[in-house]
């Protein structure tokens, strides 16, 4: 079975060495009293929940998977699942990030992402109940009604129910515009909502007293497309006016998807049958109070594929020491055996040194983004505010593409180094492999995320959003550009940031005279986005280890080792994405669709 040891030394390294979060976090009034040794604290206790109770639980999740009972709708979570859950309570983990207001301990968003990615890696499947939650919390935090936010915000914050995201349904995929869900406006202010949902993650399950699913729904007279949708509350159960469990609601489990991987969490199709719900936000602009809870959930699949990205790594570096195989090429290593253990292998060690730099250089980006969010929502200077939602918004269709990309790479990579034991389930490897192929996938395809990156948030303002993020890059470039310990890792970053620029400006040319020009650049354009954002990144990590480095701990040693090797080993993939990106919709679009 697979081993998980939290990451707590790179986690203290991002967050206080490199982001200095304390000084950041003390100029926001809500987060004034924070310190380091909190923040530490916090993380340590987190990384022993992660470790200690839901990783042994992870096998067992994927063998067991979640079972429905057809008569009564009800679906049983794997063995375990629900104490876990319940301890998860008992600890206010729930609570963590949460507004003070509605029971929260009001820690910072930074704080809240760093236990994400540990649960992530320990168990992807199990860590969708609570995250869905949190993303319940968050949409109705910020577009519920006072009523609305007193019932609901409490107790999903405690942990005692958690929330769903009811938007697609078998015809529609990611065009929520098609969607038929209806909602009959009722006398009482009320609505009945009938229609049918697929895909529900954390659907159904025995974890927790009462599921509060947010459902996108057409009202009788509603215009078509996506500006025809509204939101709605639709609990399991009915809640009293005290917020008291009341009767069960017209909304139930029709059955369970069977899935590659992530087993262990309820992929539901709901069955909504004049289910009582209530509106959440203005009628017709559903969709708009949804994507609140979209993009957390976005932000939230990158942590899962973060996560197992890093428990992958450390898998496969554990087994590549012990494993002998053959001899080095250069000669015997360890001659007091047969054969040396397999790291002494140019590419195992590529493949290794891979998911290494992926797992850090995706932590960097994971936790810089969250503290934009925690500046977009508690800074007290309305320009920084204004600043950390344009970079979140740049930041999170490739912290949602990028990072389960690479997860996908490296996952496949750490179960190659087990050779054939890697196909064996008892290993655990390729039960990664199939969790993170779902993260491509759902909450907006990898594609929908490089057209939203492309389309939405460059070119339509034209830069805007991406400028200030170049403009990151290029006061770095400009104050490291003196130091010749830098240059190995300054000159590729400068030189991509100008050809990203280039690259913008020449695809935004070509779409004023075909829009499909953005359909065939957008995944090579976000892949270039993403290894400029780590470039940028794993270049300020390697500065930090460069004025340590003389301190003898192995730690930066190793830091300035992967940032070598993420410089001359992976983004060199930018020269071939560019070229492809370049060579526009033609190859694509003159092809007949008879010819298919």
């Amino acid at each position: 079975m697979a081993q998980y040891t939290p990451p707590l030394r790179d986690m203290q390294f991002v967050l206080h060495e490199l982001f200095n979060v304390v000084d950041e976090l003390k100029a926001m009034p809500a987060h004034a009293e924070i310190d380091a040794d909190t923040i530490n604290a916090v993380l340590e206790e987190g990384g022993k929940f992660a470790s200690q109770v839901t990783a042994p639980l992870n096998q067992i999740g994927d063998e067991q998977g979640c079972k429905l009972d057809p008569a009564t709708h009800e679906v049983a979570t794997p063995k375990g699942f629900k104490e876990a859950y319940q301890q998860y309570i008992e600890g206010g983990w729930p609570a963590l990030a949460a507004d003070p207001a509605y029971g929260g301990q009001g820690l910072p968003i930074v704080v809240n992402q760093c236990l994400y990615e540990m649960l992530n890696s320990a168990n992807q499947a199990w860590t969708m109940y609570p995250g869905l939650s949190h993303g319940a919390y968050e949409a109705l935090h910020a577009h519920g009604t006072p009523e609305q936010k007193k019932t609901y915000l409490p107790r999903l914050v405690s942990g005692q129910w958690t929330g769903t995201m009811c938007l697609t349904e078998a015809h529609c995929g990611t065009d929520l515009g098609l969607l038929r869900t209806k909602a009959e406006p009722q006398a009482d202010g009320t609505y009945r909502i009938t229609g049918n949902k697929i895909f529900i993650s954390a659907g159904e399950h025995d974890m927790a007293e009462n599921i509060v699913h947010l459902v996108l729904a057409r009202l009788p007279d509603a215009p078509q497309g996506s500006k025809g949708i509204s939101l709605f509350i639709v609990p399991k159960f009915l809640v009293t006016p005290e917020g008291r469990i009341g009767a069960r609601n017209g909304v139930y489990c029709g059955g369970l998807e069977h899935k590659m991987g992530i087993h262990g969490n309820a992929t539901a199709q709901i069955v909504l049958e004049g289910a009582i719900g209530t509106l959440v936000g203005e009628p017709n602009k559903g969709l708009q109070a949804m994507f609140v809870m979209m993009n957390a959930a976005r932000l939230g699949v990158g942590m899962q594929s973060l996560g197992l990205t890093e428990v992958a790594y450390q898998n496969a570096t554990a087994y590549a020491k012990d494993r002998i195989q053959m001899r080095s090429l250069s000669g015997a290593k360890a001659t007091d055996k047969p054969a040396d253990p397999i790291i002494v292998h140019p590419d195992v060690r590529k493949m290794l040194l891979t998911a290494r730099a992926y797992a850090e250089g995706g932590r960097a980006f994971a936790i810089w983004t969250a503290l934009q969010i925690d500046k977009e929502l508690s800074s007290s200077d309305e320009d920084e505010r204004k600043d950390g939602a344009d970079l979140v918004a740049l930041a999170t269709p490739i912290v949602k593409a990028f990072l389960t990309d690479n997860a996908w790479i490296a996952t496949s990579h750490c179960m190659q180094v087990f050779g054939g034991h890697g196909y064996i389930r008892e290993w655990g490897m390729e039960q990664f492999v199939r969790d993170a192929r779902i993260n491509m996938i759902y909450e907006g395809t990898n594609t929908i995320q490089s057209l939203d990156l492309l389309g939405r948030k460059v070119l339509a303002d034209n830069g805007a959003k991406l400028k200030k993020f170049g403009k990151l890059v290029r006061d770095f470039v400009e104050e490291e550009g003196v130091d010749e310990a830098m240059q190995e890792f300054v000159n590729p970053l400068a030189d991509l940031g100008e050809k990203v620029t280039k690259l913008t400006t020449e695809i935004g040319m070509k779409a004023f005279q075909n829009a499909d020009e953005v359909g065939a650049a957008a995944v090579d354009y976000l892949r270039v986005c993403g290894h400029l954002v780590f470039a940028y990144f794993w270049a300020r990590m390697a500065k930090v280890a460069l004025a340590k480095a003389a301190s003898g701990d192995p730690f930066y040693k190793a830091k300035l080792a992967t940032a070598r090797f993420y410089f001359a080993k992976l983004l060199p993939e930018t020269a071939s994405l560019i070229r492809t990106a370049r060579a526009g919709a033609k190859p694509m679009m003159d092809v007949e669709e008879s010819l298919f």
